[in-house]
């Protein structure tokens, strides 16, 4: 940082082009190979749930593997507190190159492990724990690559790179998770694909630390943390220290807005981990669609999500965050609980496909506006911490209902009703937080 930009702030020069590019690239794909991770558990959960929660009832196996799905979200607010503390002292882009690098080195670490079947319950033990760690990891992911990008861009494109990050960076993991696992169960077809197939699957999250790290050698920290920064370096050196960023967060001046911000993580959350993150079973459990069918359906599927994340993150922009939040809603509360109810009745494919499209498309633009939304609750000076805790607390909340509506749905006929149902209920928590909290858009360039 020149003498200039210390004793100016405000002479720090914004980001070049090929800078904006590059935070929006590393924000986008650094949580998209994330997600990447996190999804291949539940592209072989079936599979998963025999070899290392195995029941004489097949829906408590299942159960099993979401748990350990759920294992993983319950700890990434730990992760947000950790990361988005070094990110919001130390700077976004290094918490964001360890974060990743972790995340894919756990991921394929699955890949190795035992099953019940070779050294007994010591296999599902050890299964969790390296859950908890890659949860860990994935929560720092959240606190750096959801506020580089947003605090690089122009404040005319917030709006839609909330979406790109947000729900077009789950798509990428998604779509990503959807090609391997097509590849894969056609080099692994059948009982081959329970045999070795899904540690293949597990491998491959090697590939998101190397991608990762090649993305970003070129990126640079974002303007406001910068501007931070060199506020910082004009204090006396006899200044009292700045609080922790968790304990300011938790403080009275931050709490209740934070407190209100999860009402909204944990609505969004919870219709993206019912609707797209249930799909893969709903196809397998419920339609029984092929193995090869339903990986064409989930890359659709993740079209549509991208396309409805970006698509509601630019709604946001025009129209402001509060209303964007209350019309989806609105829109949520009725369509959810026709498409699976429809889905569940039917046995064409197309009919089956479309309505998994159109879920995923609705799902992800009614939180595709949620990043920015979050981002502008927050100063500069704690944007890392609480938007990592603000998402991952209401996205651990949500990702715990899959496994509920696995638990109270009895069996595969009774999966659509329990989908509807927990969809509306979620959509009136997220109706709620959408009508309790004011407009921030344009707060971004609080320190």
């Amino acid at each position: 940082m020149t003498a200039l930009e210390q004793a100016d702030p405000s002479a720090i020069p914004p980001p070049t082009r090929r800078q904006t590019v590059t935070a929006a690239a590393a924000s986008l794909f650094g949580w998209g190979l994330d997600l990447f991770d996190l999804f291949i558990l539940l592209y072989v959960a079936p599979v998963v749930g025999r070899l290392f929660f195995p029941s004489e009832q097949p829906m408590l196996s299942l159960a099993g593997a979401y748990a350990s799905f759920a294992v993983t979200l319950l700890v990434r607010p730990l992760g947000s507190a950790i990361f988005g503390s070094y990110a919001d002292r130390f700077g976004r882009k290094r918490a964001l190159m360890v974060a990743v690098t972790g995340v894919g080195l756990s991921t394929a670490i699955f890949g190795l492990l035992p099953t019940v079947g070779q050294i007994g319950w010591l296999a599902t033990a050890l299964f969790l724990f390296f859950r908890l760690v890659q949860g860990i990891f994935v929560g720092g992911v959240v606190a750096s690559s959801h506020t580089i990008g947003t605090e690089t861009v122009p404040e005319r494109w917030r709006g839609f790179m909330s979406g790109a990050i947000g729900g077009g960076g789950s798509a990428i993991g998604g779509l990503l998770a959807s090609l391997v696992f097509f590849v894969v169960s056609l080099l692994f077809p059948g009982d081959a694909f329970a045999e070795t197939g899904w540690r293949v699957m597990f491998f491959s999250g090697l590939l998101t630390s190397v991608i990762g790290l090649f993305i970003f050698r070129n990126l640079e920290e974002s303007p406001l943390f910068k501007q931070l920064q060199a506020k910082k370096a004009l204090k006396s050196a006899t200044a009292p220290k700045d609080a922790s960023p968790v304990r300011t967060l938790f403080s009275r001046p931050q709490l209740n807005g934070f407190l209100l911000t999860l009402l909204l993580s944990f609505g969004g959350g919870s219709a993206y981990y019912l609707t797209s993150g249930y799909l893969p079973t709903f196809y397998n459990v419920v339609n029984g669609v092929p193995g090869s069918s339903a990986s064409i359906m989930l890359i659709l599927a993740n079209v549509g999500a991208a396309l409805g994340a970006c698509g509601g993150g630019e709604l946001s922009q025009r129209i402001g965050r509060r209303p964007a939040f209350i019309w989806m809603g609105v829109a949520r509360l009725v369509a959810f609980p026709l498409l699976f109810l429809l889905m569940g009745s039917t046995t064409g494919l197309w009919t089956i496909a479309l309505c998994g499209f159109a879920l995923s498309f609705l799902a992800n633009a009614s939180y595709g506006p949620l990043l920015i939304y979050l981002n502008e609750r927050f100063p500069t000076a704690i944007r890392a911490t609480g938007t990592g805790l603000s998402w991952n607390i209401g996205f651990a909340l949500g990702g715990i209902l899959p496994t509920f509506v696995s638990l109270a749905a009895g069996g595969p006929s009774g999966i659509p009703m329990t989908l509807a149902i927990f969809t509306v209920a979620v959509t009136l928590v997220y109706l709620l937080g959408a009508l309790l909290t004011s407009e921030t858009r344009g707060n971004l360039e609080r320190m």
